[in-house]
């Protein structure tokens, strides 16, 4: 059974609105064989990312970064699970009161030193979600959950 873990900073009801679609989306019936665990990003650990085979990653967009919350999760495992978690698959969402790109280009560059492999575009919203944009959400959601359908070895050496 593949895992995957939930990583949220979600201060907002903008960003609970988006968690719920995304997990919504993740704990969908047409994807069996994949348990979805749930963590706020001050509570994850290095325990909680190397036990899961793929993360989705939420956090509001503050002044120009990715929250203290998913920084502080991010400090916590980066040289715990850095060899140990390549080429897994993550996907991301972000809201932003008017602009997303800085957050988005320091998750970025954090995943990018994991090696972790992004399985879809971020999703990206401004202002209140819409419902195109939680729709978005959910299939993020349901497309990381189906990437964890196979067996967890084909990451390795890949």
């Amino acid at each position: 059974m593949g895992r995957l873990l939930v990583v949220h900073h979600t201060p907002s009801p903008a960003m609970q609105e988006m968690l719920e679609a995304v997990l919504d989306g993740a704990r969908n019936d047409e994807v069996e064989g994949v348990e979805v665990l749930v963590a706020p990003a001050l509570a994850a650990g290095a325990a909680d990312v190397l036990a899961a085979d793929g993360y989705l990653l939420g956090t509001p967009a503050n002044i120009g970064y990715m929250s203290g919350a998913l920084k502080h999760f991010f400090d916590g495992i980066y040289y715990p699970c850095l060899e140990a978690t390549r080429r897994r698959p993550y996907g991301l969402y972000v809201h932003g009161a008017s602009d997303t790109t800085g957050a988005v280009r320091a998750v970025e560059a954090i995943t990018t030193g994991l090696a972790w492999r992004q399985a879809r575009p971020p999703v990206l919203v401004t202002g209140r979600p819409a419902p195109t944009d939680l729709e978005s959400c959910w299939e993020l959601g349901a497309i990381l959950a189906a990437e964890l359908t196979g067996p967890p070895d084909r990451y390795v050496n890949a």
